[in-house]
């Protein structure tokens, strides 16, 4: 049975010519760097919230917090929690397979764990965001605003970006 997956990769879709004069090993060498900066911006919004919702059961008034919003909160932590280590670890591995051969490898992986990232992030986001209205105002409004920051991080960030490529794939066949 073969791997169901919503990736498009690149040797399907060649969107980027290489630079003049850029070998296979110089490029991968770019694009590596152009990612692992790329998950440095991310790895600093989700630590951020991690560090926010981790003093939260310390502040004063938690203890008011109802039976939902304690489940927005959990989700919101250990969805923080996760998109913090699918963004740290193409750095990790990046210090462990140092000088081999399996660079190429490392930045397809580090794709794919950037994007499993930004989709825990997104949980993340928007159960904090249905945590704090479901608190300040009430439950079908905490439902409303989350559901917000799910459908624009959804599109933005996962669906967006993949309609692009299946646009460019259906020009270029």
């Amino acid at each position: 049975m073969g791997k169901c997956t919503l990736m498009i990769h690149p040797e399907q879709v060649h969107n980027e010519e290489p630079e003049p004069d850029e070998t296979r090993k110089e490029r991968v060498d770019r694009e590596l760097g152009e990612l692992l900066q790329g998950l440095r911006v991310a790895v600093t919004g989700v630590q951020v919230l991690f560090a926010f919702l981790l003093t939260l059961p310390f502040a004063a008034g938690f203890h008011k917090v109802d039976a939902l919003g304690r489940w927005l909160f959990f989700i919101s932590l250990l969805s923080a929690a996760l998109a913090s280590v699918l963004f740290i670890t193409p750095a990790a591995q990046h210090r462990l397979l140092f000088r081999t051969p399996l660079k190429e490898k490392m930045l397809h992986r580090a794709n794919e764990l950037g994007i499993a990232g930004a989709v825990g992030l997104a949980i993340a986001m928007t159960s904090a965001v249905a945590l704090v209205a479901e608190t300040v105002i009430n439950a079908w409004p905490a439902a409303l605003f989350g559901g917000a920051i799910a459908l624009a991080s959804g599109w933005f960030w996962i669906l967006q970006p993949i309609v692009d490529l299946y646009r460019i794939k259906d020009v270029k066949s």
